[in-house]
């Protein structure tokens, strides 16, 4: 386990410094909850999101996107952060929406945080898969990216991929393929469910707590409504994520996604069959990497 975290670690090291964004949250996103909490700094350059007893915070993006690569680096609420979330996340509007999480549970001092990832299609979702962390999120920033095309959604932290769902809509399986998503950030109050299935409380004297974010960047095609479907779809140069490199993930990227799920996975729905009565949902007897 010692050697296969350095050697996460090391991967972490490179892929991170491969992986830095230039963008600014001033001229992309704006907040939208908890004006009085988060706070645009460092030139445009940064968001400080905010929660205490009064309100927690958000941010959104002012445009939508229809796939391509979407990152952010994030540093999580350090010390007893038990009952927050920190969400970042993909998402459309209305009862049918199609979303795309991250979200990270907070912990009592010195455990790990937990990963929650989810996809929901036309309004359904229930697809969770968690993760523990093989780093301290809270000591630096980190990043974290969605990447999404017609083929597959892939969720990767420094440039590892954690998990993968792919296209079966020609097999009458939804997929996030026809509505365009904006791109959101939100610190909140979730102690009834966060942490231990809600037995643990926020310890209000610790607030406020704060999770930062920095360099913001959509790599994708803009939503301009349901015109933009084809167009964001279309296999042209222009739509890089398109290309066959990004259809499937490399045996380098394989062997990356199978040691961090070998190791780090503590959740999968596709293995839930108590939940499920037996009736697992279609997807699970798919091939999915």
């Amino acid at each position: 386990m010692a050697i296969l975290r350095a050697f996460l670690i090391g991967l972490c090291i490179i892929a991170f410094r491969q992986s830095l964004v230039d963008a600014k949250f001033s001229k992309s996103m704006y907040i939208t909850w908890g004006q009085q909490h988060a706070a645009i700094q460092g030139n445009g350059e940064d968001v400080q999101l905010v929660l205490d007893q009064s309100s927690g915070s958000a941010v959104q993006s002012k445009r939508a996107f229809l796939f391509g690569s979407i990152e952010m680096l994030i540093k999580l609420v350090p010390n007893n952060s038990a009952g927050t979330v920190t969400a970042f996340y993909l998402s459309s509007t209305g009862s049918t929406h199609d979303e795309i999480d991250f979200e990270f549970l907070g912990n009592v001092s010195g455990q790990p945080y937990i990963i929650h990832t989810n996809i929901y299609r036309q309004g359904n979702g229930s697809k969770e898969q968690q993760f523990y962390l093989w780093f301290d999120p809270t000591a630096d920033f980190h990043n974290y990216t969605i990447h999404w095309n017609p083929t597959t959604v892939v969720w990767y932290i420094n440039g590892l991929p954690i998990r993968v769902f792919r296209n079966y809509e020609n097999e009458g399986i939804a997929y996030p393929s026809k509505q365009g998503m904006r791109v959101y950030s939100s610190l909140w109050n979730a102690d009834n469910w966060a942490t231990r299935g809600g037995l643990v409380k926020i310890d209000w004297t610790s607030a406020p707590f704060i999770a930062r974010l920095r360099n913001f960047r959509a790599r994708a095609c803009k939503w301009d409504g349901p015109s933009s479907t084809t167009q964001c779809a279309a296999t042209t140069p222009a739509n890089w994520w398109t290309s066959p490199t990004h259809k499937q993930l490399s045996s380098a990227k394989l062997g990356q996604l199978k040691s961090v799920r070998d190791n780090y996975m503590i959740y999968d729905y596709c293995k839930d069959t108590k939940r499920f009565n037996g009736k697992m949902p279609t997807e699970c007897s798919k091939q999915q990497f």
